[in-house]
């Protein structure tokens, strides 16, 4: 799944528009809309902001592990 895909689902299994979720991490909804339509990647910031926002490993939103668990 690509990355813009798990933005959408994660938000979508939350009930928030991308509105609220760029509200939450503190950027525009036009800046997150491109994040979800692939057309920009976020800054590291911006993906350690949506990881804890959505309660997921940075791993897991970069494809990187199947995972969704933050490992403590």
């Amino acid at each position: 799944m690509e990355f813009q895909e798990k933005l959408r689902m994660l938000r979508k299994e939350r009930g928030e528009t991308q509105a609220q979720v760029a509200t939450a991490i503190g950027i525009g909804e036009r800046h997150y809309q491109k994040f979800e339509s692939g057309n920009n990647l976020p800054s590291f910031h911006n993906l350690c902001a949506l990881a804890d926002h959505f309660g997921v490993s940075m791993d897991y939103l970069a494809g990187r592990t199947d995972r969704r668990d933050v490992w403590k």
